[in-house]
C-alpha cells in the first residue's frame, strides 16, 4: 500500500501514442473529481463498479458543477449510465441527473441500507440559512435515477451566524463534502475544514472526522477536531489537503491516503499532485477511556466511579452463531474489560452477564471474546445490547477503540 507502479494500459491515445494509464471513459467530459464503489455482487457483471464523476454544465457565461455517473465491470473501461450527450465536453442541462445548481459532488460515495448517497458541497440555502458550503447529499435506488430532493448532512458550529452576502470565502466552513468508510453499522468520514479569509492568499484547508449511524447525519465525535493538518509552506502538501475515499486496514495499520490543493494561489499556481498516506494503529481513530476527575471527596465527587457505557440496540445477523472481538490498550490482570450481553431493553442475559460475563486482560486489535468458555454466541435475541465495564486498579490505562461482530 506504499510503493506504487504507474500501468501502462494501452487504453486511451494521448500525445500521439497509448503508453500510460489513463481509463476509458465514454463519453468523454471534463472530469474534476471520482469516487468509485465496487460491488462484486451486483446481479449487472457490467456495474459490478460504479463511479460518480464531478463534471460541468454551461449556465449563462460559466459553467458550473453536477453529478455524471459511470459504470464498468473491470474498473477500466467505463461508459455513461444516463443519455449523456456533452458538448465541448460539457454535460448539457436537459441530460442532468441533478438539479441545475451548482453543486461540486462526490466528496464521498457510498451505499447505506439501500440507498446510493453521493455527497458533496455548495452554498445553496437549506431549511434554514448557513453561511457558506455545507455538506449535501442526494439519493438514488439504484444509480441511475437520482431523487430531485437533498439533505444537508453536516454543517459546522461557526456556520450557524450568517456573515452576509459577498463574503463566501470568509469563515470557517465545509470544503468538498465527506469522504466515508462504510464499517457496517457506522460510516466513519474524513471531511474538509476551510479556514476562510476575505482573500484566496488566506485561506488554508485542513482535514477533520466524523461519523454518522444513518447514513444521512453526520457529527463530530470530538468537537472541531482536525485529524490531519496541511503540511507547512514548502512541503507538498502545504496550504490545503483533500479528502479521497482511500482507506485500508494493512496488518496492524489503518491507512488513509489523501491528495493536496493549496487554496492561497490556486490561480496561478504550477501543476502539482500527489498522493499522501497518513498511518495509525488498525481502527484506532479515536478511544474511550476512564476519566476519574469525578472520583474523591470533593462536594461535586463521588467516593467509587463506575466506568462502563452501553452500546445502542444491535439486529442480530442470521440465526446462527455470532462471535465478537475487541479493540483496546492497556489492558492486564489490574485493567479489565467486562463484557456483558443484554436484551433490547436493557436486561442482563443469564448467561452471559454477572459471574458469566467475558472478561478481557489482554490488548490486541481483534482479541476474540469468550463467554463459558466458548467464542461462539447462539440463541441471542433478535435485538441485543452490549455493556462494557472497566475494572481493576490500573483502569485509566484502558484505550478502547473497537468492538466486531461475526455472524459465522
Amino acid at each position: 500500500g506504499v510503493p506504487w507502479t504507474k500501468p501502462d494500459l494501452g487504453l486511451v491515445e494521448y500525445a500521439g501514442n497509448r503508453k500510460n494509464n489513463l481509463v476509458q471513459v465514454e463519453p468523454h467530459m471534463g472530469i474534476l473529481n471520482v469516487k468509485v464503489l465496487y460491488e462484486p455482487d451486483d446481479p449487472d457483471p457490467e456495474q459490478r463498479y460504479k463511479m460518480g464523476a464531478h463534471v460541468w454544465f454551461p449556465k449563462n457565461k460559466v459553467r458550473l458543477g453536477t453529478l455524471a455517473t459511470y459504470a464498468s465491470a473491470d474498473g477500466l473501461r467505463w461508459k455513461t449510465l444516463h443519455a449523456a450527450k456533452p458538448v465541448e465536453a460539457e454535460l448539457q442541462v436537459e441530460q442532468m441527473l441533478l438539479p441545475p445548481l451548482h453543486f461540486e459532488p462526490v466528496g464521498g460515495l457510498y451505499k447505506w441500507d439501500g440507498l446510493y448517497y453521493v455527497n458533496g458541497q455548495n452554498a445553496i440555502a437549506a431549511s434554514r440559512p448557513y453561511h457558506g458550503r455545507v455538506v449535501r447529499q442526494f439519493i438514488s435506488p439504484d444509480f441511475k435515477t437520482w431523487s430531485q430532493a437533498s439533505t444537508v448532512g453536516f454543517v459546522r458550529p461557526q456556520q450557524h451566524t450568517l456573515l452576509g452576502p459577498g463574503r463566501s470565502r470568509e469563515g470557517e466552513q465545509n470544503h468538498e463534502g465527506v469522504s466515508v468508510w462504510n464499517r457496517g453499522n457506522v460510516l466513519l468520514g474524513i471531511s474538509g475544514i476551510w479556514h476562510g479569509g476575505k482573500e484566496w492568499k488566506d485561506v488554508t484547508v485542513d482535514l477533520g472526522f466524523v461519523v454518522s449511524n444513518d447514513g444521512v447525519r453526520f457529527r463530530q465525535p470530538a468537537h472541531e477536531w482536525t485529524f490531519l493538518k496541511r503540511g507547512a509552506d514548502g512541503e507538498w502538501d502545504q496550504g490545503g489537503l483533500l479528502q479521497g475515499q482511500g482507506f485500508e486496514n494493512i496488518g496492524e495499520q489503518t491507512f488513509v491516503y489523501y491528495g493536496a490543493w493549496d487554496p492561497r494561489n490556486w490561480q496561478g499556481s504550477p501543476p502539482r499532485g500527489g498522493v499522501g498516506i497518513v498511518t495509525l494503529p488498525r481502527d484506532r481513530f479515536a478511544d474511550l477511556r476512564v476519566d476519574d476527575t469525578t472520583t474523591g471527596k470533593g462536594d461535586y465527587q463521588m467516593p467509587v466511579t463506575t466506568s462502563e457505557f452501553l452500546t445502542a440496540a444491535i439486529s442480530r445477523t442470521g440465526d446462527g452463531p455470532q462471535q465478537f472481538f475487541m479493540n483496546a490498550e492497556g489492558l492486564g490482570p489490574e485493567a479489565r474489560l467486562k463484557v456483558e450481553l443484554l436484551s433490547a431493553n436493557a436486561v442482563p442475559l443469564p448467561d452471559y452477564s454477572g459471574a458469566q460475563a467475558a472478561v478481557v486482560t489482554a490488548s490486541g486489535f481483534q482479541t476474540p471474546l469468550v463467554w463459558n468458555g466458548q467464542t461462539e454466541v447462539t440463541g441471542l435475541p433478535e435485538r441485543y445490547r452490549l455493556r462494557v465495564i472497566f475494572e481493576g486498579e490500573q483502569k485509566t490505562e484502558i484505550r478502547f477503540s473497537a468492538m466486531y461482530v461475526r455472524a459465522k
